[in-house]
């Protein structure tokens, strides 16, 4: 099991900016893909992005495609979301997943564990 805690989030402005962080620890970070994902009020939780361990592979929902991307430091066992050009419809709670092995996975059942999420709210 790894324990996960996510940070960054927070107030903007449509068109700004935000970089989400999720620090990973128990077990061997890199032993795990680490995906995001989030939910906004009434809809169910959806994929947002995913990295594999090495963090050479990366899979995008299409809505954030071309300006959200993710990364990862496996010294520093954290994972990041890095999120520009933010529209109203980005709001919601982002949450950090760990699923333990490979691949990029984008579906909740995949996943292993999970943080308690962090607030974004872009306002227009």
């Amino acid at each position: 099991q790894v324990q996960l805690v996510e940070s960054g989030g927070g107030l903007v402005q449509a068109g700004g900016s935000l970089r989400l962080s999720c620090a990973a620890s128990g077990r061997t970070f890199s032993s795990y893909a680490m995906g995001w994902f989030r939910q906004a009020p009434g809809k169910e939780r959806e994929f947002v992005a995913a990295i594999s361990r090495s963090g050479i592979f990366k899979n995008y929902a299409d809505s954030v495609k071309g300006r959200f991307t993710i990364s990862r430091d496996n010294v520093r066992n954290t994972v990041f979301l890095q999120m520009n050009s933010l529209k109203p419809e980005d709001t919601a709670v982002y949450y950090c997943a760990a699923k333990d092995g490979g691949g990029t996975p984008t579906g909740t059942d995949d996943y292993d564990d999970w943080g308690q999420g962090t607030q974004v709210t872009v306002s227009s």
